[in-house]
């Protein structure tokens, strides 16, 4: 079953560009690659054409995931989201009850999530815990290391 996946218009843009580079770079490298192995005599014996072939099959294989993974992208319409509860692309300012300690993420596809830029996953633990909540909730989180509260203080979207 095909796994859909839900995309800004940048992190679609971001996804489009690594498939061509792959494609239009890579590719033809790895095919360079076997040929200049393969020139190089007997194949029974050359670990170079092997190693390169190798290579080939698992570029292939990237090459085929991330198609298919753009094949069921799906782009999200910012304007038609709800700003009363926590959904994808909602930024949300949390406070961690045990210690007082304020947050601010954005909620994003897994594959855009990077939390150096306060942007996290809505399949991670916290960001499933998140999803659905309004201002002014409770949100008890499951984490390896026990609960987590988060009081919702803001949603909005940048």
């Amino acid at each position: 079953m095909s796994k859909v996946s839900y995309y800004t218009p940048e992190g679609l843009k971001k996804l489009r560009d690594e498939l061509n580079q792959l494609k239009d770079v890579e590719r033809p490298k790895a095919s360079q690659a076997i040929g200049e192995a393969r020139d190089k005599g007997d194949l029974s014996e050359n670990a170079e054409y092997d190693a390169a072939k190798e290579a080939q099959g698992l570029l292939e294989m990237k090459i085929s995931k991330m198609e298919e993974t753009l094949a069921n992208a799906r782009l999200i319409d910012e304007s038609q989201l709800d700003n009363s509860k926590i959904l994808v692309l909602s930024t949300v300012k949390i406070k961690n009850q045990a210690n007082g300690m304020e947050m601010k993420y954005t909620l994003v596809a897994e594959s855009e999530a990077d939390l150096k830029t306060g942007k996290i996953s809505v399949t991670s633990p916290i960001g499933k815990g998140l999803l659905g909540k309004k201002v002014g909730d409770t949100a008890e989180i499951k984490v390896p290391n026990g609960t987590l509260k988060f009081e919702i203080l803001e949603i909005t979207r940048e």
